[in-house]
């Protein structure tokens, strides 16, 4: 008998066994893993080792510190993975019937994202879904991506196209950027700017890991062609950025969003773009295996709604966060 009949065959025991592999998995410790699905560690440890003595096959090696999965044990997390989301997705079907709107739903949202879009939206959603405990997290892209992936978040909040097969993307919004330039600066005078008047040398930039500053990256290289990523100053924040342009160290670029915070002295340093206005496509993506969908909707609806009056922008030229491959 394969191991997929084995999990079938005793369904109703598997699932949760399932779930405490996956735990350990994730966190390749077992007491985190126990604390993680509310169970003690003996509890989790018995069931893990009843799983693998009925499969007749070793799930972690146990003697690797942090523990790791066998190459049998990386074929049965799939799997495991695939039989819990379809029994995710037995209760999804369930509660969409019914029209329920509720339980834990986890969101990723990018640094870039978070201190803007989630003030707009977060009040709004919990006060017309009050039965979703949304727990959310600060996360780049990337890890974003691998959490989707092994099943560690419902949905999140990204800069896109991400090129990846297994997650889906709606489109929400597209926010221009615009030059922050101090008045010292060399386009100081102009009333707009152009992408050929970005020069990579002159710009400050977010620290690798954010997307934004890829797209930033990617601009620039579209009128510098010879430009290296050679950067003399980076940041982790927009508002470092913000005060070291104020110091004649160079200009900035920011997401249109988060130029609607900035005081009205700093407002006379802003520069918008010509048409096309470079922007970044900002969606919900979720897995595509569809679960939780009766919230991901209500999320999107949300989000879409309170930004549709903030950012009305016509005429956008979208500059993604990564290469395609």
């Amino acid at each position: 008998m394969c191991a997929i009949t084995r999990f079938l065959s005793y369904y109703n025991m598997t699932i949760t066994q399932l779930k405490y592999v996956l735990a350990v998995a994730a966190h390749q410790n077992f007491t985190k893993a126990a604390e993680k699905t509310f169970v003690t560690q003996p509890t989790l440890s018995m069931q893990i080792q009843k799983l693998e003595d009925e499969l007749d096959i070793q799930i972690f090696d146990r003697s690797k510190k942090p523990i790791e999965l066998t190459e049998i044990g990386k074929k049965i997390v799939n799997q495991a993975r695939n039989i819990v989301n379809e029994a995710e997705r037995m209760q999804d079907v369930v509660d969409q019937q019914k029209g329920f709107v509720g339980g834990e739903f986890k969101l990723g949202i990018i640094p870039t994202i978070m201190p803007t879009l989630l003030p707009m939206f977060l009040k709004t959603f919990t006060k017309r879904h009050p039965k979703v405990q949304l727990k959310i997290e600060e996360l780049t892209t990337d890890e974003i991506i691998s959490k989707i992936s092994e099943g560690h978040l419902d949905a999140a909040l990204a800069a896109t196209p991400l090129y990846q097969e297994n997650i889906k993307e709606r489109a929400l919004y597209y926010e221009p950027f615009v030059g922050y330039i101090p008045q010292s600066h060399r386009l100081a005078s102009k009333k707009e700017i152009e992408t050929s008047d970005l020069d990579i040398d002159d710009i400050l930039l977010l620290e690798d890991g954010h997307c934004f500053r890829d797209g930033v990256v990617n601009l620039c290289k579209t009128s510098k062609l010879n430009s290296e990523d050679h950067f003399q100053l980076q940041s982790g924040s927009f508002e470092t950025l913000i005060k070291l342009s104020n110091e004649g160290l160079g200009m900035t670029l920011l997401p249109y969003l988060h130029t609607l915070d900035l005081s009205e002295k700093q407002q006379d340093n802003l520069k918008h773009f010509t048409k096309p206005l470079p922007s970044r496509e900002v969606s919900l993506i979720y897995s595509t295996s569809e679960l939780r969908l009766q919230i991901i909707e209500a999320l999107y609806n949300t989000i879409s709604g309170v930004v549709r009056g903030a950012i009305a922008f016509q005429d956008v030229a979208i500059v993604s966060p990564t290469k395609q491959p």
